[in-house]
């Protein structure tokens, strides 16, 4: 049955310890329950600050193997101008057991191995050339696979219901220019105001956004695909809708494309 019980501390009566078990668990189980059914990946939070010298994690929350973690307060990491890639990693470690506590803990890597091991989460990456300036705020949509000095998000895992989802920042840019071309495709109006108005966008629905829009077959896209169709639809948009997919709807007799990489 559904409970809601809460603790009384009054004045001459004994602290029990389910009293204080209550308090302990009625926020953890809240918060597991709440966030049962999303993947590893980004919850709240997490976003990106850079200065000439550092770049700032800000505080949030993250998902891995089931498991909540918390990032208090913002933290700072070191970097410097090398010409290769970087990735900003948040690296799990095995739980460690004390007297009082059992602690899941993390460390957050600077690293030039773009191999992801089974306990690491990418954030963001980066390839900063030397006497450059690092951006964390890409100009637009398509600056967003700049190569040099510009911090990318399209790798990073952004947590959603069963799978991960692509981030909402790189989302939100591309309703804000798509939107300003004034769109007539029905597809295009409904996933913008969607990538605005919520939260987060599952992935599910990006993907099939892009199969109708497109007219290609349903299948799973990777992050990097994912973007160079989105880029492909803004184009459009800016050509005044010529190209494919330009009409409003799909012809419902028309054949499915698929498109490989």
């Amino acid at each position: 049955m559904f409970t809601n019980q809460y603790p009384h501390f009054q004045k001459g009566r004994i602290l029990k310890l389910e009293m204080l078990e209550n308090l302990r668990d009625f926020p953890r189980e809240f918060l597991d329950l709440y966030f049962e059914e999303y993947s590893n990946g980004i919850i709240a939070g997490c976003h990106i600050h850079v200065t000439d010298t550092s770049i700032i994690l800000t505080k949030g929350i993250m998902k891995h193997n089931k498991r909540l973690y918390m990032l208090h307060s913002s933290y700072e990491l070191p970097y410097e101008a090398t010409g290769n890639e970087m990735i900003v990693k948040v690296r799990f470690a095995e739980e460690v057991n004390h007297l009082d506590f059992t602690q899941f803990t993390t460390t957050i890597v600077l690293d030039n191995s773009m191999y992801l091991a089974a306990n690491e989460m990418e954030i963001v990456r980066f390839k900063l050339k030397v006497g450059a300036k690092l951006r964390s705020e890409p100009i637009d949509f398509s600056d967003y696979t700049t190569e040099y000095n510009t911090v990318n998000y399209l790798h990073c895992e952004y947590a959603g219901v069963q799978k991960s989802t692509y981030h909402p920042k790189v989302l939100q840019c591309f309703a804000k220019e798509l939107l300003k071309n004034r769109p007539t495709n029905t597809y295009d109006i409904t996933f913008a105001l969607a990538c605005l108005n919520e939260e987060r966008v599952q992935r599910d629905v990006i993907e099939m956004y892009i199969s109708n829009r497109l007219e290609l077959e349903f299948q799973p896209f990777s992050n990097s695909q994912i973007h160079k169709y989105l880029y492909r639809i803004l184009g459009e948009a800016k050509n005044g809708g010529r190209g494919t997919g330009a009409s409003p709807m799909p012809s419902p007799g028309r054949p499915k494309r698929m498109i490989v990489d």
